[in-house]
């Protein structure tokens, strides 16, 4: 039996054990040692740990302090590792904690964070999903029912200090271009909620004031969101300081490619077991920038699939040029738009496309001056028909409780 390194308390706040933390700086005190080749287990808190309640109100979400988040279980150090260095990481097993066999998704306000089609939701919503084993089913999205492809959504290496500088100037740089945006450009360094793990006085209030925040995937990997690094997955992570720094968090249930609703996928508290190990000089060996993995071979098995096209061309039918961003948010609006005709409420059809196994594929990036982006649907997950055909959509939902809103107050 592989040992747990790190363990949590779901009662207990994550400020509170120093086994985890939610910032990325090169001075994080390792939380614990390991050998190349040594597997071994590791427990994660939700990625806002345990903000989130299991209720049928979304005040929380609308009231969640976004400063606080990324809560990361680590820094693992792996010994030998050394700047240069590939450190190859192997997910063996991965899941949820015995306890809390439940996780939620939700569309964050406007006002705190957003999100992808936040302009058409911008008020809080959440949905909570149960697990059944390999299945998940929600009481507030009636009407589908699918496998989970279990994954960390955050998992990434310590930046050296050369690397953590360029990632804070150069979002500074962005935020000063429009510094009232709502919601921002990006997330600065904020010291008020930085928790750094073991360190204490003045390192911790230099890791504080310094310390880059969890949001955004980088150079080093961190907040990707892949929903194919399950089980059987191997992570390539390019090393920039002594040991690594292993660190793995914002465990997902199940996801939609994209994870659109930001608050997104179905998130949870788990464990997950891996291996690692080192290539020696691997960066230059493979020239590498950025990680890279090997796919987990367990997917969802799905055949059959309505496929929505979005072209980059918006909601005012404003014409941009090759824009991939916009022509998927015209994809998920038109699959949104869709399923609104068998029942469903645009909060219930958005929350299916961030936590159900779809598909999202750029599909041209060539032909001047649309971009193609295509989400393809899985028609099996939903309990009815939803092919179109010439009697019309038949209306399968109706009633029941709905995504929970709590407007901005």
């Amino acid at each position: 039996m592989a040992e747990t390194l790190i363990k949590i308390d779901l009662n207990q706040s994550p400020y509170e054990n120093e086994m985890v933390h939610n910032r990325w700086h090169p001075d994080i005190p390792i939380a614990a040692w390991v050998n190349p080749g040594d597997d071994f287990i590791v427990q994660t808190y939700d990625w806002t740990g345990g903000a989130i309640k299991n209720d049928d109100c979304a005040d929380d979400v609308r009231d969640v302090d976004l400063t606080t988040v990324h809560f990361l279980s680590g820094p693992v150090g792996v010994k030998g590792a050394e700047p240069g260095d590939l450190l190859v990481v192997d997910l063996l097993d991965i899941g949820a904690l015995p306890d809390s066999q439940w996780g939620f998704n939700g569309f964050f306000s406007k006002k705190n964070g957003g999100g992808f089609l936040t302009d058409h939701f911008p008020f809080a919503q959440k949905s909570i999903w149960d697990f059944h084993g390999l299945f998940t089913t929600s009481r507030h999205v009636p009407g589908v029912r699918f496998p989970g492809l279990i994954h960390p959504g955050l998992i990434g290496c310590l930046p050296d200090r050369k690397l953590l500088e360029t990632w804070n100037k150069r979002e500074a740089e962005l935020i000063a271009t429009s510094p009232d945006r709502v919601p921002p450009l990006a997330c600065p360094p904020f010291a008020k909620t930085a928790h750094c793990g073991k360190a204490q006085g003045e390192l911790k209030a230099k890791i504080a004031a310094e310390g880059a925040r969890t949001v955004p995937p980088r150079e080093h990997g961190g907040n990707c969101d892949i929903k194919d690094l399950s089980r059987g997955s191997r992570i390539y992570f390019p090393v920039y300081v002594p040991g690594g720094g292993l660190s793995v968090g914002d465990l997902h249930f199940s996801q939609g490619d994209g994870e659109i609703t930001f608050c997104g996928a179905i998130e949870m508290a788990g464990w997950v077991h891996m291996r690692v190990d080192l290539i020696k000089d691997g960066v230059a060996k493979y020239g590498i920038r950025n990680p890279i993995f090997k796919p987990s071979p367990i997917v969802p098995r799905y055949d059959d699939f309505l496929i929505f096209e979005g072209i980059s061309v918006d909601e005012q039918g404003r014409q941009h040029y090759l824009d991939v961003h916009i022509a998927y948010r015209q994809a998920c609006l038109n699959a949104i738009e869709y399923l609104k005709k068998f029942g469903y409420s645009g909060a219930q059809a958005y929350a299916i496309l961030g936590t159900a196994p779809v598909q999202g594929h750029i599909s041209g990036v060539v032909d001047i001056p649309n971009a193609c982006a295509t989400l393809w649907l899985p028609t099996q997950i939903f309990e009815f028909d939803i092919n179109p055909g010439a009697s019309g959509p038949v209306k399968a939902i109706s009633g029941g409780v709905d995504v929970p809103m709590s407007p901005d107050l």
